[in-house]
């Protein structure tokens, strides 16, 4: 393939990849976005090795590591959950910055590159910077991937003068680009180099070891924008505009849905980096505040039943206890059943609901809910008041009135949807223990509401049975 119809390749991949994003902004048009994004990657694999930089020896084990690492991609594809796709795809992001380290070191010790004054200078600061944001992006998904799967507690790492250490961590990785930059061969270099890389992944570490439970949808987002910025310093290493570009814009796309998040929780991001939300237990002198505060009304399956099969409007608030239960298939079902008798009902997704963003539309559209029923927090917190049952399925934070009530409350100001204004609310949990930011919800205790014990799958499954029958 000729210089000409490569760059001919890369300018179409990358519109492709522009179309992909715009689909993928709207649940209609997701589908159509994916598939730009699979044509446009393809394309671009293709042009990369059939093109003038790929000799004929090298086709040969391209071909291998595509053969393997797609192997590997289909086989995670089949046998991942969806409960679990946030820790897949913050391990994703982890291989990213992995890529970007071993790039940027095979740039260095690359002897075939020969360059000269301000040339030389701007390579090795690419390469240094490139190193550094995926030594971060590496380390930093890889304890997310822990967090999100369990292994590693939600509970926010302190350390005192936290701020001073990556203050200091700072400066000294400046200090040692300066000696980067003025080593005179390889090996001189590789010592600031090594070093810088073994701050950035301790950085990575601390930086979300710091951040809490609760903030970790926002976490996904912005390790989401920075493998993006990791690939974009990879395609300067590499002299690749199409792989700047497509790291341009999953950079500023993770950046601006990041910004999105956390308008969403009323928090800074600042703040986030800085963690502390979601300590996943009280401080001593605020443990009276995490016990339950007063007496819930239960319900049984058949009595929800009875109140669904009563009410004109219903209104949905799934949460991450639907995606554990993977309840989301019988809950259409339920729909199905209460739109056939004339009841209307209407799904409301909180930004940050589950564990990534988009977390509760994916499992929607995966049970075939249609996308017209699916609506915003933005769109439908004004229309509780007129509803006459808002139900809850493993959902917790997100319908906490503390965030509006009390402004002692860590999670204090941010907008959550306001299910106590319906009629009747019914929260499905299998107990009483407090949500992911460890903060108990005076939802439960208020007079029209009722709680729903138990398993979400088995509970709904009751349900269903009850309205049928």
């Amino acid at each position: 393939m000729s210089a000409s119809l490569a760059t001919v390749a890369y300018l179409g991949a990358a519109i492709l990849f522009i179309l992909s994003l715009g689909g993928l902004s709207n649940p209609e048009t997701s589908r159509r976005g994916n598939l730009f994004g699979m044509v446009g990657m393809a394309l671009a694999v293709l042009a990369t090795v059939f093109g003038p930089r790929v000799g004929a020896g090298g086709i040969a084990w391209i071909v291998i590591a595509l053969v393997i690492g797609g192997g590997i991609g289909l086989y995670a594809a089949k046998v991942v959950k969806m409960t679990q796709m946030p820790e897949l795809v913050a391990l994703m992001h982890s291989l990213v910055g992995l890529a970007a380290c071993l790039v940027g070191f095979a740039s260095y010790v690359d002897t075939s590159i020969q360059l000269a004054g301000a040339e030389k200078i701007i390579h090795e600061v690419e390469i240094y910077v490139g190193i550094l944001i995926g030594a971060v992006t590496f380390s930093g998904s890889l304890v997310a991937f822990g967090k999100l799967n369990g292994r590693i507690g939600g509970k926010p790492l302190l350390l005192p003068g936290r701020h001073w250490l990556n203050l200091v961590a700072l400066l000294v990785v400046i200090w040692f680009g300066r000696q980067f930059l003025a080593a005179h061969d390889v090996q001189a270099g590789m010592l600031p180099l090594i070093v810088m890389t073994v701050i950035a992944l301790l950085f990575g570490v601390h930086m979300v070891m710091a951040i809490g439970g609760a903030d970790m949808p926002v976490v996904v987002s912005m390790l989401n924008s920075y493998s993006g910025w990791a690939a974009a310093a990879t395609g300067f290493m590499l002299s690749n505009d199409l792989l700047i570009v497509t790291g341009a814009l999953v950079g500023s796309s993770g950046a601006i849905l990041s910004y999105i998040m956390c308008q969403a929780m009323n928090r800074n991001f600042i703040s986030v980096i800085a963690g502390g939300f979601g300590s996943g237990a009280p401080k001593s002198g605020d443990a009276a505040a995490a016990e339950p505060q007063g007496e819930v009304t239960p319900i049984t399956a058949s009595e929800t039943a009875e109140l669904l099969r009563e009410a004109k409007s219903v209104i949905i608030v799934p949460g991450y206890g639907m995606a554990v239960a993977q309840a989301q298939h019988t809950v259409n079902e339920i729909v199905r059943t209460l739109r056939d008798k004339g009841v209307q009902v209407r799904f409301a997704i909180h930004p940050v609901a589950g564990r990534m963003p988009g977390h509760m539309n994916v499992l929607l559209a995966e049970a075939k809910v249609p996308y017209d029923i699916v609506m915003e927090m933005d769109e439908i917190n004004e229309d509780f008041p007129d509803t006459d049952v808002a139900m809850v399925i493993g959902a917790n934070d997100i319908v906490n009135p503390a965030a509006q009530d009390d402004p002692t409350s860590p999670i204090a100001g941010m907008p959550v949807l306001e299910v106590w204004k319906a009629k009747t609310s019914i929260v499905m949990k299998r107990s009483m223990a407090s949500g992911y930011a460890g903060v108990d919800n005076p939802l439960f205790y208020k007079e029209n509401n009722r709680m729903l014990f138990g398993d979400a799958k088995k509970m709904l499954d009751e349900v269903l049975g009850a309205l049928k029958g």
